[in-house]
């Protein structure tokens, strides 16, 4: 779907407001009224589906018990629909605000945390090597124990292409250690996280920082933008490339506009270094960023999304690795409501962003334990909990989808000139497999933390 970021262009032109940005003229709304008609949306949402629903809750009261009834259409209809509607109210509302500094020169140090990837460290560091950032680079490498000469191989890459690099041994296994003796050697303001697989847009940092400069002073990170490298590489990778350019992309978008992005990702993101170490660095958790970030909104920081600062990232391409990462997502998730519960949090929309993921585990088993058993009932002709009422949330569905693709098409890609690749199998995937999958994956990541499993970075 997108192109490989070999065949970007190298150099591109500042970044300026679209068009259809300068032209747009009416009536400012702000950040609060927008979560207001967002909220209100959803809630009239699900008010209405209530009300349209009367006759599948009567009939399946009459069959099990109203309680269960009840329980039952709200794990399956009320509350993903309302979610949804919270989401495409957003999504429609969602305008990036202009940016104030354009071409940023602050120095930098991108902080790389590395174990056995000598294959491609290389191909990492050229690919920032051709970033068209004005302001100085510094790059740390943090070898998380690497038996393959993952260092000696960045090292001799570094010199052939110009690169000012500094190794650090992180002999602890973990990524948060590596990240954290990292940390200590960073000397500059501002501090990027990269994974060592993933390969940056010409222009991606330097949309990261113009976010950040362009931004008020209590934002303290900017997510970038995280697009599938691998799509080629199999069924499993095509589904996720949809996922990544839809369905992550929305939530972030979503999250952004409320100032409270609730996972500035380890692959890609820029963070105000003093205010990581006031948190005390990375913490010792499989999903890391997601309790770094919990912590950054708790103190009173805002984190933002940058849609332009577009990287690269390999996949899995096999389901057990895809299965593997998508349970340690879950499980970071639960280590960020352990670590930073969302009364914690100092907004009202900061607080809605975190308390949503107290839903989305009952949103999972609803799925797992009562969706997919009612999908099997309804193809044997019995429509007591999949029927022609769990349809209704599909419209806007399709109207989120609808309004990221655009987005995603004109405002990122053609911008950055870049083009949506031809992937039907992987949208099918995506839209009819994804969930059936996704979603008892995330069961079993809540279950490995419940029963506190050995934690596994990769």
């Amino acid at each position: 779907m997108t192109v490989e970021p070999g065949s970007v262009p190298s150099l591109l032109t500042p970044l300026r407001d679209p068009p259809a940005a300068r032209r747009r003229s009416g009536r400012y709304l702000s950040v609060q009224v927008k979560f207001t008609i967002a909220l209100a949306w959803s809630v009239l949402w699900m008010a209405g589906s209530v009300w349209l629903s009367l006759p599948w809750l009567r009939d399946l009261a009459d069959l099990t018990h109203p309680v269960i009834a009840v329980l039952v259409i709200t794990l399956v209809a009320y509350l993903p629909g309302g979610v949804v509607a919270f989401l495409a109210a957003s999504l429609v509302l969602d305008r990036q605000p202009p940016l104030r500094v354009t071409s940023p020169t602050t120095p930098v140090t991108v902080v790389i945390a590395a174990r056995n990837e000598a294959a491609g460290i290389g191909t990492t560091l050229r690919y920032l090597a051709n970033q068209d950032y004005a302001g100085p680079v510094t790059v740390v490498l943090a070898d998380n124990g690497s038996a393959d000469g993952t260092a000696e191989v960045a090292a001799q890459a570094a010199q052939d292409l110009g690169v000012r690099l500094v190794v650090v041994d992180a002999p602890v296994p973990g990524k948060s250690h590596a990240l954290n003796a990292a940390l200590d050697r960073v000397t500059t303001g501002l501090v990027v996280t990269l994974d060592a697989d993933t390969l940056l847009h010409p222009s991606a940092l330097r949309s990261l920082v113009a976010r950040l400069e362009s931004a008020p002073d209590d934002v303290v990170a900017v997510a970038g933008s995280i697009l599938v490298r691998n799509s080629r590489d199999g069924f499993w990778a095509r589904m996720q490339e949809w996922d990544y350019f839809l369905g992550i992309a929305s939530v972030k978008r979503m999250q952004g506009l409320y100032q409270g992005t609730l996972v500035a990702q380890g692959a890609f993101s820029l963070y105000r270094t003093d205010a990581v170490r006031a948190v005390g660095g990375w913490p010792d958790a499989i999903g890391e960023d997601i309790v770094i970030t919990w912590h950054l909104l708790a103190q009173r920081g805002r984190v933002y999304f940058e849609p332009l600062a577009v990287a690269f990232t390999d996949v899995p391409v096999s389901l057990r690795h895809l299965a593997r990462q998508r349970a340690r997502w879950a499980r970071g998730m639960l280590e960020g409501l352990r670590a930073v519960p969302p009364w914690r949090q100092h907004t009202p929309m900061t607080r809605l962003m975190t308390g949503l993921d107290l839903v989305i585990p009952a949103l999972d088993l609803g799925y797992t334990l009562i969706w997919m058993p009612g999908l099997v009932l309804a193809l044997a002709g019995y429509y007591w909990v999949v029927g022609p009422w769990t349809l209704f949330v599909l419209p806007l569905t399709l109207l989120v989808n609808v309004i990221l693709y655009r987005f995603q098409r004109r405002h990122v890609f053609g911008r950055l000139g870049l083009r949506v690749r031809r992937n039907a199998v992987g949208f099918v995937a995506y839209v009819v497999v994804y969930q059936m999958v996704m979603s008892p994956v995330a069961v079993y990541g809540y279950l490995q933390e419940l029963v506190g499993s050995r934690r596994r970075w990769k």
